[in-house]
């Protein structure tokens, strides 16, 4: 499994979530997340040039969902531990694939993508986070990129519904 850690002096911290692309990065998607200190992509990326524009924001940690193929897709992890700050943040397309407690692996939070539902939800200590999708519209539901904001022992989540 692929780590990546994000570390600074107890200043707080913002990264920005996004999943479920599928190959269309919205000028909204980038202008929500335009300052963050980190970009996860959950999965279902689409193309390279999604990851390569992100990039151009902040630094990017990303992993493969059930729909990226090709050689550029192979180099991705299929989930990945992020540390930002003392806090573990575990990153899975399928959160239904999520086969361990990760409370009791003392993650602080698990973000996920695949069913493009944003949700915002709390377990045992976890923050499950899917910020949904800021790609192609799927049914009635929202177009929403997320935001984790670390501030020392506190983390907290949010959604952002994007104007299209």
């Amino acid at each position: 499994m692929k780590t990546c850690s994000l570390t600074s002096a107890g200043a707080r911290q913002v990264i920005g979530l996004i999943s479920d692309t599928h190959g269309l990065l919205r000028s909204e998607a980038i202008a929500a997340l335009a300052g963050v200190d980190l970009i996860i992509h959950a999965g279902d990326i689409g193309k390279p040039a999604v990851l390569a524009e992100l990039k151009k924001i902040a630094p990017v940690a990303a992993i493969k969902g059930n729909n990226d193929t090709g050689d550029w897709a192979e180099r991705l992890p299929e989930c990945r531990s992020v540390r930002v700050g003392q806090h573990r943040l575990y990153v899975i397309h399928n959160v239904h694939e999520l086969g361990f407690d990760p409370a009791a692996r003392k993650y602080r939070a698990v973000i996920s993508g695949h069913s493009h539902k944003p949700t915002i939800a709390e377990k045992d200590g976890v923050l499950f986070v899917n910020p949904g999708s800021p790609g192609p519209r799927r049914f009635k539901l929202p177009v929403a990129v997320g935001k984790i904001f670390v501030d020392g022992p506190e983390v907290r989540a949010e959604i952002i519904e994007l104007a299209v």
